[in-house]
């Protein structure tokens, strides 16, 4: 997409979350063509006084079927009718379904137990609607979180894997990865779509072995179809908080989380890749490890506009800078992920080789035949990237 095209409407979104790059010959980047997951550039919009929206009650009427609402004489016409319907419905369902004007449609779910001494959750648990169910029973979940420091208001899935629910962990805190992302990430966050296999790659690591049992979070990334690059630009809502603090909270309010750094780390693919990188490097204190699949460097979007100073502080190669030169920082682990199908590689190893130093340790696996969209890196985090995260975070003890 380049800087002139007008951004896809939310059936282009949804076609493009089936993530097909046949036609592609490289990666998304914020603002050049070829872009299936990750439109970065849209026309640089008009300011926008800030707009914080309070919860308010969802609405309990099922949205208005697609179909003609005149009565079809012909039976044929009906039936080619309800087969566009279908169709559309089918194609449409994510959107239906957990869109931000849509009421969730299914029933109240929990993740099960009770606070435990020295391990939290440690508030007020969030109302979880369930969201999908997989073939192992787990469930993913959706809640409205309405962000106390942030004041803004979004949608969060989550999901928690099947080892969080055994009688020998029942006592014991688990790992977070935070997963964003790529295109607005709006009204939904695509790693909640099992298809996509992330839950499943977590947890077929985990039995191997080779991988952590982490409880999945995905939170909505933008608040409208605008890029804010996962920060705090001034006169807009603050994403940036959203995603480092009120997000964090939510989940320590409800799962058994640890509270040290050594449980929490970021998964962000194209503009959430840009994203998870940044909030690793601006929050070193909170985060252990990153991995950042096809992203870029550079803040880029329109809205930092008129705020330079804010753009530049949001800057992951300036945070990397500032971070390898403190000896007393807390080490940090990025691991990068790029398919050979797609463009960006010798920027990401320039990248490592100026930064990955002091206390940031950063690597690189290559995709082989990989392309710059979600099938691709969750293979790449089969192969290699949730295992090299879990090797620096901790994990669940069973009972003795």
């Amino acid at each position: 997409m380049t800087h002139n095209d007008a951004p896809p409407d939310d059936a282009a979104r949804v076609d493009e979350l089936h993530l097909d790059e046949a036609k592609s010959t490289g990666p998304a980047r914020r603002g050049q063509p070829n872009s299936t997951i990750c439109p970065r550039r849209e026309p640089v919009p008009q300011p926008a006084p800030l707009t914080v929206r309070p919860p308010v009650p969802q609405p309990t009427a099922p949205p208005t079927p697609p179909h003609p609402a005149r009565r079809r004489r012909s039976r044929l016409r009906a039936r080619l009718v309800a087969v566009i319907v279908t169709a559309l419905g089918i194609g449409l369902f994510p959107v239906i379904k957990y869109g931000d004007v849509f009421p969730d449609t299914s029933t109240p779910m929990s993740f099960g137990g009770l606070p435990t001494a020295g391990v939290r959750p440690d508030g007020p648990q969030a109302r979880f609607l369930t969201a999908d169910t997989l073939a192992d029973g787990t469930k993913i979940g959706v809640t409205t979180l309405r962000g106390k420091k942030s004041g803004f208001t979004g949608k969060v899935w989550a999901w928690a894997p099947p080892e969080y629910y055994e009688e020998r962990y029942r006592n014991s805190a688990f790992p977070v990865l935070i997963a964003l992302p790529g295109s607005y990430g709006y009204p939904l966050n695509y790693w909640m779509r099992p298809q996509l296999g992330l839950e499943s790659a977590v947890t077929d690591l985990a039995a191997l072995g080779r991988g952590k049992p982490f409880i999945l979070v995905m939170p909505q990334l933008n608040p409208e179809k605008r890029y804010h690059d996962g920060s705090d630009i001034p006169g807009r809502p603050k994403i940036g908080t959203w995603l480092s603090d009120d997000v964090p909270d939510l989940v320590r309010a409800t799962f058994r989380t640890f509270d040290t750094r050594d449980g929490w780390a970021l998964m962000g693919s194209s503009s959430g890749g840009f994203v998870a990188l940044k909030q690793a490097l601006q929050h070193p204190d909170r985060f252990r490890a990153v991995i950042a699949s096809g992203p870029d460097t550079r803040p880029d979007s329109p809205l930092w506009r008129g705020h330079e100073k804010e753009r530049r502080a949001n800057d992951p190669e300036r945070l990397a800078a500032h971070l390898s030169a403190r000896p007393d920082a807390p080490p940090v682990l990025l691991q990068f992920q790029i398919g050979t199908q797609e463009r960006g590689r010798p920027k990401l190893e320039q990248f490592i080789r100026r930064y990955a130093k002091g206390p940031i340790t950063a690597d690189l696996h290559v995709i082989q035949g990989g392309g710059h969209n979600a099938k691709s890196y969750v293979r790449g985090m089969r192969d290699a990237s949730l295992e090299a995260i879990s090797k620096v975070l901790r994990g669940p003890t069973p009972k003795s």
